[in-house]
């Protein structure tokens, strides 16, 4: 049943993506723009202004969330966006587009380190209450949203990183490849089609595996706890 208290923690858990979600975004639009692309830049994505993302992918920032929130029992959310890119450039330019691949899941894994750090100190001065395990589900509503937002951005961080097409681990192997190969790599994700539903589901399938042993390292790293 969805009382208030739900309606609240579903509002932290859409904050906390909405949030998330465009830093990731606006990291690969700088990263391209600094590479030579400005194609997202002139989109409105070098931005943490959440519209011109949401005015890109309304359904993956908007309708799936809430509806992935309430169809899992308000235990947490799902959704995408997405910033655009020259395919020409990324072709041209194998090892910028690979750098570019990689700002996303960087800025997620920045954005957990600092919920993580705010957490700890937060709970040694004495200025967060503590009192379960499950950060996510605290009755410290501050430490809720942080623990959210560390969760969060686990998931988002490792899960983007997964070599499979079409995540941004797959490109962001040419960063390790001769330039020549890297540009090989990046005309196969363009022209992956169907290969990259099926690197989705694979991913979906083996992400849990990786998720839960990083959250865990991360939160005993980070936290303390």
């Amino acid at each position: 049943m969805f009382d208030s208290e739900m309606i609240v923690f579903g509002l932290m858990w859409y904050v906390s993506f909405l949030f998330s979600t465009v830093c990731h975004e606006a990291g690969h639009a700088w990263a391209a723009l600094q590479g030579g692309d400005s194609t997202a830049y002139h989109g409105g994505q070098v931005s943490l202004d959440p519209l011109p993302h949401m005015q890109r992918e309304p359904f993956g920032m908007i309708l799936v969330p809430w509806i992935s929130f309430f169809l899992n029992g308000g235990q947490f959310m799902m959704g995408w966006a997405s910033a655009p890119y020259d395919p020409y450039w990324a072709r041209n330019y194998p090892k910028r587009a690979a750098w570019m691949s990689l700002a996303g899941p960087a800025a997620n894994f920045t954005l957990a380190i600092l919920a993580g750090l705010a957490i700890r100190f937060g709970i040694s001065f004495g200025l967060l209450q503590a009192s379960e395990t499950v950060l996510t589900h605290s009755g410290d509503a501050v430490l809720k949203l942080l623990g959210i937002m560390f969760f969060l951005n686990i998931i988002l961080g490792t899960f983007n990183l997964l070599p499979l097409p079409p995540l941004d681990g797959f490109t962001a192997i040419g960063i390790f490849l001769p330039e020549a190969t890297a540009a090989r790599l990046e005309e196969f994700r363009q022209s992956a089609g169907m290969f990259q539903i099926v690197g989705l589901v694979i991913a979906w399938q083996v992400a849990p595996y990786f998720i839960g042993p990083v959250y865990e390292i991360a939160r005993v790293v980070i936290i303390g706890r």
